[in-house]
């Protein structure tokens, strides 16, 4: 690689580039140039008004310092941003924490009652909007419970042990909502 100096002349006829050498050890001639004249290399590149606008807007609003922008990092994300970072962390804390045995439904789930909104008892397609969801729910329990039987899946976390729990009164639910229609 070479480059290109302008370097100044006593001659009358204005300035001159230098002789440079080629890659391939050859020598340029020096050239004459005309007074003014910019190497293309140091031309500078054009831009538009709007490329102008947006390098001079500043990045932060006025009076804000970059350590305030580092603290409001995170009370500028959106609710479900923040709640996905507590359930990474969560997940880090557990994966961390030793697992419990979890064997056996939660006591809660042992105890829970199967109810149905004001709204779901009065409106039918309300109604097969939930059924359609509870046999999603069911359908995600048996894949779930498949993967176990076949040993695809060796350690269930926590969340899974509890889906598989809920599937018996997942069943009984829909039962009541078709013994409805």
């Amino acid at each position: 690689m070479f480059s290109l100096f302008v370097v100044n002349c006593v001659c009358v006829s204005g300035k001159y580039i230098a002789a440079t050498q080629r890659p391939d050890g050859s020598w340029r001639r020096p050239r004459r140039v005309k007074d003014g004249y910019v190497p293309q290399e140091e031309v500078p590149v054009y831009e538009n008004k709007y490329v102008k606008f947006f390098k001079s807007k500043p990045e932060l609003p006025p009076g804000m310092s970059p350590e305030d922008e580092t603290q409001s990092d995170a009370a500028g994300l959106s609710k479900t941003a923040k709640r996905n970072m507590k359930r990474k962390e969560k997940r880090k804390q557990q994966s961390q924490s030793p697992q419990e045995d979890v064997k056996a439904p939660s006591a809660e789930l042992e105890h829970m009652t199967l109810a149905t909104d004001e709204k779901t008892a009065s409106d039918p397609t309300e109604k097969t909007k939930k059924m359609k969801n509870l046999r999603k729910k069911l359908r995600q329990v048996e894949e779930l419970q498949q993967k176990l039987d076949s040993g695809e899946l060796k350690t269930p976390s926590k969340e899974q042990l509890d889906k598989l729990s809920r599937g018996q009164a997942l069943r009984d639910e829909l039962r009541l909502l078709e013994a409805d229609l």
